[in-house]
């Protein structure tokens, strides 16, 4: 197994002097990003879609072993809210194509009011182009069916695993044979961070759902206060422990 750890976003002021040194100017972070992780969730995809040429960009400055994870626009999941995705997903995915070897899995995070809707979401993963890594992350209690379960694997997508304050708010299913995890809110102090043994919870579920040759996406979305860096060192060093093989992640000294 290979467990890919990093943030959702790398642009936050407050992790200068934590995983960014004070004279770094911002221009460069991305660099200074892909020097300590090895992937990264472009979660503000969400609010305005890049252009082809920014991913083309990014490709350019990212290493070859680098992954990018991209959160799918809102105007798809938010606005349509999966309705007509023909062209929603072809715009997503041209634009996205800019990072060619590069791009990793697409989220789709559905809005906490979207009801489930199994044939809304089989002609929606229906859309993109075969090979397309696709995490669904559905945020209504209705979706909770053996129904989405089956679309989601007769698709190949993945439920999202997501987090908040500590514990599973989606069943943890396995629907294809990769994972992607998302870690929104710890209940450790200082707030937002997660505790240790939370984080360790988290490496045994992975080891007990995915074998050895199978790929998981982590990525931590507490980012206030460089939550999201240290959580993220953190539960790669017990997934080291635990014996598993790990992306690079920062050096940092323990909070």
């Amino acid at each position: 197994m290979t467990l890919f750890v990093g943030t959702s976003g790398w642009q936050y002021k407050d992790w200068r002097g934590v995983l960014y040194p004070d004279g770094c100017p911002t221009r460069l972070w991305l660099e200074e990003y892909t020097a300590h992780f090895a992937t990264v969730e472009i979660n503000n995809a969400f609010y305005r879609l890049p252009t082809r040429e920014t991913f083309e960009t990014w490709r350019e400055r990212v290493p070859g072993d680098f992954v990018v994870a991209v959160k799918a626009s809102r105007y798809l999941t938010h606005i349509k809210r999966l309705r007509e995705p023909e062209e929603p997903v072809d715009r997503l995915m041209t634009h996205a194509a800019g990072l060619g070897d590069r791009l990793g899995p697409v989220l789709l995070q559905l809005p906490p009011t979207l009801k489930a809707d199994p044939g809304l979401l089989d002609t929606c993963l229906g859309c993109f182009p075969p090979g397309t890594r696709v995490a669904v992350e559905p945020r209504h209690e209705s979706w909770w069916t053996p129904q989405v379960r089956k679309v989601l694997q007769t698709r190949g997508a993945a439920l999202c695993w997501a987090d908040v304050l500590s514990r599973p708010v989606t069943p943890l299913w396995r629907t294809t044979d990769w994972g992607y995890v998302r870690f929104h809110q710890g209940r450790a102090q200082p707030w937002p961070h997660y505790g240790r043994r939370a984080l360790e919870t988290w490496v045994t579920r992975i080891m007990s759902t995915w074998g050895t040759n199978e790929d998981v996406h982590a990525y931590f979305n507490n980012d206030p206060t460089a939550a999201a860096v240290q959580d993220a060192t953190t539960f790669a060093k017990a997934a080291r422990t635990a014996g598993l093989r790990v992306t690079r992640t920062p050096s940092l000294s323990p909070r």
